[in-house]
């Protein structure tokens, strides 16, 4: 007998549909690994459809919002798309948030159903007692009073469903931001972005059906979620899903699982390269590349990465409200430091942060504003953010400084908020911690600001050493003097076991900040300015 699979367009405009190529091409492949668990792209398919028509049962339809307090699990996955296939919007959460802030975004998103782990289920119980709105909260590997068993709902007989038909300019999810300067803002993502951003990382990374990714970061993160499961099961290829970041058990991973690609964040390569006996004893060579974004890269990581793993690195930039819209595509010219050139079909500006009306020379640091098919459609019941941040022809405002050279490649140098105005001169922390970690002695930094009572406030530096290393404050100032300019040195140097990270395994720099204020509660004053 001879099937014919027609495969040459997707049939419906809904993002739940993402992986319906490789489940028609060769649904008995395996697509996830979790442990002992494995799921082939029918299986999932299968389990989509059946959280999609339990959350129909349950009075669910078009623009619904369904929240997802879910550890990294493929629970995750098949709940993320049968909410989207259904029509209604998915709402992931980021767990490391108190229950304040996961009670804010409960009520604010309007979320209908919360979706939540066993291991959260104290948090999911806050929310499931404190939000009027959630109706119901469906609890994975768990049993409580007044809540429904996740596995049981999916195990009733499917009722006939039907994909929701869907615009291209319809909400596919609900990303909040961490919300550093306040409270924590919903981006609208259509399902025609989310197409796009899928078919963009694919081909820029020129991923392929035979890829193996290893996925380490938190789903709920756009970098594990973008970068790495969407182009797995866009073009057909296979994902394991660690539980979380754990340095010597991603290493043990590697050698386990062997995969061909890694999405991740420069402290999570920075921890991993820290643990030098695991990588003796574990082959971690399997990888054919790696990409590595989310926060500035220091050009002494990325050759560090690339020695050790043997692989090119690429690294990336993007936001949650404009999608990984620069790269370092595999082909072509790579500049080390660099996050590479703007993607197809998107629009760069670099605007003087004096000027917004002038856009910056080659070499001139300003903020990066994009436009283009990832961007989102605003900000969930907040006109005024989204006015503010969104310009009046689509552009939107990044809030993160780069610089672009002659080719057009660009740049990340941090936020605007991080930059340090050291008596006049502006000091951008990466290249105060570029410096210092091109130090024997060092394997991570991080640079924030702390008060200074003449320049108002000045760089200070925290400082992980290698194991078994040994160095002083007094020296990694003087090495700094002797590679790079006086205003920019570290005013104070603090040594940590490791740099603390958010919940995204981005720095934590908000705690740095603070506890540097704790050291230095009179800010620093005299020496050498």
């Amino acid at each position: 007998m001879t099937v014919t699979v027609n495969v040459e367009k997707h049939p419906s405009k809904n993002f739940g549909e993402l992986f319906w190529r490789p489940v028609a091409l060769y649904p008995d492949k395996t697509v996830i690994q979790q442990g002992e668990v494995s799921l082939t792209y029918a299986d999932l398919d299968a389990r989509t459809q059946q959280v999609a028509a339990a959350l129909a049962r349950l009075g669910i339809g078009k623009d619904d919002k369904v929240m997802l307090l879910m550890t990294n699990d493929y629970r995750f996955v098949e709940s993320l798309f049968g909410i989207i296939r259904i029509g209604a919007v998915a709402v992931p959460a980021n767990i490391k948030l108190g229950n304040d802030a996961l009670i804010y975004i409960a009520e604010h998103s309007d979320s209908r159903i919360l979706v939540a782990h066993e291991e959260l289920a104290d948090r999911a119980q806050a929310i499931h007692d404190g939000v009027a709105n959630v109706e119901h909260t469906l609890l994975v590997d768990g049993d409580m009073p007044g809540m429904l068993d996740y596995e049981t709902l999916l195990a009733a007989e499917l009722d006939s469903f039907t994909t929701a038909e869907v615009e291209d300019d319809d909400v596919a999810m609900m990303m909040y931001t961490s919300g550093s300067t306040g409270r924590p803002k919903g981006c609208l993502l259509s399902h025609a972005s989310k197409w796009w951003t899928a078919r963009s990382n694919t081909r820029a990374m020129m991923h392929v059906q035979s890829d193996r990714a290893l996925i380490v970061g938190p789903l709920y993160h756009a970098n594990a979620l973008w970068g790495s499961l969407m182009p797995m099961l866009y073009v057909g290829g296979s994902a394991a899903i660690l539980p979380g970041f754990a340095a010597v058990p991603v290493i043990e991973a590697i050698d386990r699982h062997k995969p061909t690609f890694m999405s991740g964040t420069p402290s999570m390569y920075s921890l991993m390269l820290a643990e030098r006996e695991a990588l003796r004893v574990n082959d971690v060579t399997s990888f054919e590349f790696l990409s590595c974004g989310s926060a500035p890269v220091p050009e002494e990581l990325m050759q560090e990465i690339n020695r050790v793993f043997g692989c090119e690195v690429v690294e990336s930039y993007g936001l949650t409200e404009a999608g990984a819209n620069v790269l370092t595509p595999r082909w072509g010219l790579k500049k080390l430091g660099s996050c590479g050139l703007p993607v197809m079909d998107v629009q760069i500006r670099i605007v003087d942060l004096e000027d917004d009306t002038r856009n910056c020379e080659p070499g001139e640091i300003g903020e990066l504003w994009s436009k283009g098919p990832p961007n989102l459609i605003g900000y969930y019941k907040q006109p005024d953010v989204t006015a503010e941040k969104m310009t009046p022809d689509g552009y939107v405002k990044s809030g993160d400084l780069v610089y672009a050279d002659e080719q057009g490649y660009i740049y990340f140098q941090g936020r605007v908020d991080d930059m340090i105005n050291c008596g006049g001169e502006n000091v951008y922390p990466k290249e105060v911690e570029t410096i210092i970690l091109a130090h024997p002695a060092v394997a991570d930094v991080s640079v924030v600001s702390a008060r200074h009572q003449v320049k108002g406030e000045a760089p200070v530096a925290w400082v992980v050493l290698h194991k078994g290393e040994d160095t002083d404050e007094m020296a990694l100032k003087q090495f700094f003097f002797a590679n790079g300019p006086a205003y920019a040195h570290p005013r104070r140097v603090f040594f940590l076991e490791e740099i603390p990270v958010s919940g995204t395994n981005k720095i934590d720099r908000k705690w740095l900040t603070e506890e540097a204020a704790r050291r230095i509660p009179q800010g620093i004053t005299g020496g050498m300015g």
